[in-house]
């Protein structure tokens, strides 16, 4: 079983002194370890290759969530791709480990994503973001688990997860050109072709995010486009089930044992301009490529 390691990167210098301890420590070891690169001005090249890496260069102009995966998914020789971020840390030595093992837990699982936990230094609202998507209990979804769940049956995330390379491949692959959301893409589809989604709570990074209401309004428009555009995942799948109101109780009862409860109206400012991003994204098409450059957080899509 071959395992290969894939990390897109653009100026990670930041990351480097607790990524790069991070997978040194790792207990199983990739027998690739491949690093796409947008032209980084800091050390991030020198600093990977320096650890061990391959590094391939690309113009940013080149960098898509859904074809560069695809791309450096076809440049490594492994029947297992753990795909990470720059800045998703390991949060001990066997998160490799251990997302391979559920990865190959049952015979149809296609991809494994593993729990992120908020960094050390994340903010109340981030880090209620990671507990409220990430729990500690692991889950395998299948198809049939939809009508439960709904559009989050085809929940992942590559900040840190592992496909098996034959039902990647069986599946159609990474898509070419998407906005982002390419993990749901892909886990959409091998949902529907009988392969299952497993949630493994056991293979831990730290990866959290403290965003602020403009750029959870840019980043909720992108998702907007996204599944605008891709309509079929909603028709198979269905809608979110009141996921969103979930979510904002589980912000309210995090700021109420927080004695925070003053944050409140920060909480349904940030639910409406998620909820006006969202709805404004999946309408992109009518909207002009200036407008939605300065909109979207990916503005070099629109290009």
């Amino acid at each position: 079983m071959r395992v290969a390691l894939i990390i897109p990167t653009r100026n990670a210098g930041a990351h480097l002194d607790r990524l790069l301890p991070a997978l040194a420590m790792q207990t199983l070891q990739p027998d690739e370890f491949l690093v796409v690169d947008s032209a980084s001005r800091d050390d991030t090249v020198a600093r990977f290759r320096g650890a061990g890496a391959r590094v391939e260069v690309i113009d940013p102009s080149q960098f898509n969530h859904g074809g560069t995966r695809r791309w450096a998914s076809e440049q490594v020789d492994a029947d297992a791709l753990i795909y990470l971020t720059q800045d998703a840390i390991p949060a001990n030595a066997g998160t490799f480990a251990n997302i391979i093992a559920d990865l190959h837990g049952k015979a149809d699982i296609g991809v494994a994503y593993g729990r992120q936990l908020p960094h050390p230094d994340a903010g109340l609202l981030g880090a209620q973001s990671r507990r409220f998507n990430y729990p500690p209990q692991s889950r395998t979804k299948r198809m049939s688990d939809a009508p439960e769940l709904g559009i989050k049956t085809c929940f992942s995330s590559d900040s840190f997860s592992a496909y098996r390379r034959d039902a990647l491949v069986a599946v159609g692959g990474f898509p070419e050109d998407v906005i982002g959301s390419e993990d749901a893409y892909v886990a959409a589809r091998m949902l529907l072709g009988g392969y299952a989604v497993r949630y493994a709570a056991t293979a831990e990074v730290y990866h959290s995010h403290d965003y602020s209401v403009l750029e959870e309004f840019r980043r909720y428009f992108d998702i907007g486009v996204f599944y605008g555009r891709e309509r079929w995942i909603r028709q198979a799948f269905g809608s979110a089930g009141g996921e969103g109101m979930r979510y904002v109780k589980a912000e309210m009862a995090a700021l109420r044992a927080a004695g925070c409860l003053y944050r409140l109206p920060e909480v349904f400012l940030r639910s409406a301009m998620k909820l006006a991003g969202y709805r404004l994204g999946q309408k992109e098409m009518s909207l002009p490529s200036t407008f939605k450059r300065r909109v979207s957080m990916f503005s070099g899509y629109w290009r």
